[in-house]
């Protein structure tokens, strides 16, 4: 129950009210059945004249006792009255219970989301992009719903688990021997058919990894479903997904196979427990009906509810291994978070300095290697080179997602590592490589939603990323909604507005991340005369392949074998 233990601990206040209604819950039920056994005998008297019975034994007329002790006369009307109030309480608190349950198992999915969310997006760089989409996706939707349903299975067994204790509580009032042998073999058939909640653990551990695997690689696939259908090669990414697939279904066979076994055996040996002991009970030691009867029933109700104890016990170890491993992820996320300080603020009024930059992303592999860079302040430098060069290796030392292994990013001759990171970023406007929009309106793509930013902001950003213009002229304007993935305009549109995102917080240092590489010239000269016009109102930084924003620029350097090399400066 390490599980439980861990849920209790993260929410105690709803803990104790649903374990305190569980208890309460089973004392009114236990109240209820105190009176079942006076009432077969009142029942039976009233039949029969009282003539050959039995004396009652010490909890029957303990009962009794209690009963009258409160001025209340015995009679079937008031017995029948004390089980339907025990049994009215026991619903009522049941349903605290359960609300408590419903209420923190919806918490427990939300909270361990955003733990998972939070965690991500404040870890490092080099953490963050070496982790699969598809697994993340996987964390927040699957992982957690699953940790959220063993809760509450693990609830159910507790209040499973309450009842039983109560129905044994009463069970021993009348018989102690009896119950203790039930008790016994109950357990030893609970013992037999442990074996099946094994194989149903397993069975969970292998769902977890599996579901893991699929929809990191059904996320990969998808993101590159257009080239493979342009190839006709869809149907190799159809067998790598069907393989797993069926792996996956064959886990969700074998839980399925032990919670249908543990269910059908259980019913049959105890049937065989109760059906064998009111057999002896009768016949070989003659104990009274009315006594059996009583006991048939509670210790019937205490093994039914043992075995569902076991069975609900089956369903939580099913997503067990989900919780486990969306708590074990969560915290190697929150290993690797990134520091961003509490240093001076940066200003940027002069220029940033790259002074003998050294960086590798592994041992063997160096990207730079002692190089010097200036970006003037309130001008375009461009960085070009070839592939794999180091230019967006530079860019990410800028911002601080990267770490020099050698050498100093300075901001005003100030070091990077000595500034609040934080206050950095928001003075930075990106604009990366793939025009990433939202299927919402072109307002929305601007302002991302931040309650900061209203409509006359989303407007002037779009005006200083020149597309105001096409914006005005569509139906609905700022209003207009972009389609899937900004498939309602063209790829230059689809640019312009991210420039806007980029723009609308007024940031002090733009950064163009290979940002025109999938224009046509035409819209790449218009991109490149937009950069222009910006010049002098704040600092623009581009990684550029194409001419236009080499042509624009104030400095450019060309990077090659990692080294920086400065190929103009116009003044």
């Amino acid at each position: 129950m390490r599980l439980m233990i861990s849920f209790f601990r993260a929410y105690p206040g709803h803990s104790i009210v649903m374990l305190l209604a569980l208890l309460f819950a089973g004392v009114a039920e236990g109240v209820g059945l105190s009176a079942l056994l006076p009432l077969i005998s009142v029942a039976i008297d009233n039949d029969t004249g009282g003539a050959d019975r039995p004396p009652p034994n010490q909890y029957e007329q303990l009962v009794i006792d209690v009963i009258q002790q409160l001025g209340i006369s015995p009679t079937i009307g008031v017995l029948l009255s004390i089980i339907v109030v025990g049994v009215t309480l026991k619903s009522l608190l049941l349903l605290v219970a359960k609300k408590e349950v419903g209420y923190t198992a919806a918490q427990v999915a939300t909270d361990l989301r955003l733990e998972m969310l939070r965690a991500m997006l404040r870890s490092k760089w080099e953490y963050f992009i070496h982790q699969p989409i598809g697994s993340l996706t996987n964390r927040l939707a699957t992982e957690a719903q699953r940790s959220s349903d063993s809760f509450v299975n693990g609830a159910t067994v507790i209040t499973y688990l309450v009842q039983a204790i109560i129905y044994g509580g009463v069970a021993v009032a009348v018989s102690w021997k009896a119950t203790l042998t039930t008790l016994a073999i109950g357990s030893v058939i609970i013992g037999i058919s442990h074996f099946l909640v094994r194989m149903t653990r397993r069975a969970g551990k292998k769902q977890t990894r599996l579901l893991t695997s699929l929809l990191s690689q059904l996320t990969d696939t998808l993101q590159s479903v257009k080239p493979l259908k342009a190839m006709a090669r869809e149907h190799l990414a159809d067998k790598v997904l069907a393989t797993e697939t069926s792996r996956l279904n064959k886990a969700f066979r074998k839980q399925v196979f032990s919670g249908a076994a543990l269910a059908a055996a259980q019913e049959e040996m105890f049937a065989i427990v109760l059906a064998s002991g009111m057999f002896i009970a009768l016949v070989k030691l003659g104990m009274p009906f009315p006594t059996v009867t009583v006991l048939a029933v509670v210790l019937g109700k205490m093994l039914s509810q043992l075995g569902k104890v076991q069975k609900q016990y089956q369903k939580m170890v099913v997503g067990e291994s989900a919780f486990w491993s969306l708590k074990n992820a969560i915290e190697e996320a929150r290993q690797a978070e990134e520091y961003l300080g509490e240093g001076a603020i940066p200003r940027l009024e002069r220029h940033i300095r790259l002074a003998n930059v050294t960086f590798d992303y592994e041992p063997g592999r160096t990207v730079l290697r002692d190089i010097e860079l200036e970006i003037p302040q309130g001008r375009l430098t461009t960085l070009t080179g070839p592939s794999g060069s180091g230019k967006t290796t530079v860019i990410d030392l800028i911002i601080g997602l990267l770490k020099p292994r050698q050498g100093e990013v300075l901001i005003d001759d100030t070091p990077l590592a000595a500034m609040d990171m934080r206050a950095w970023r928001r003075m930075i406007g990106y604009v990366p490589q793939e025009t990433l929009l939202l299927h919402a309106s072109i307002a929305h793509n601007v302002t991302l939603g931040d309650p900061e930013l209203d409509e006359q902001a989303a407007v002037q950003a779009l005006k200083d990323a020149g597309a105001w213009d096409f914006v005005e002229r569509l139906p609905e304007g700022i209003h207009s909604t972009v389609g899937e993935r900004g498939t309602r305009l063209s790829g230059g549109q689809r640019q312009r507005i991210v420039i806007a995102r980029a723009l609308v917080h007024k940031p002090a240092l733009l950064i163009l991340d290979e940002a025109t590489s999938a224009l046509d010239p035409e819209n790449e000269a218009a991109i490149g005369r937009t950069m222009a016009a910006l010049r002098g109102k704040l600092t623009i930084l581009a990684i550029s392949h194409q001419t236009a924003l080499v042509e624009a620029a104030d400095r450019v350097y060309r990077l090659e074998n990692g080294m920086a090399t400065q190929v103009r400066d116009q003044q």
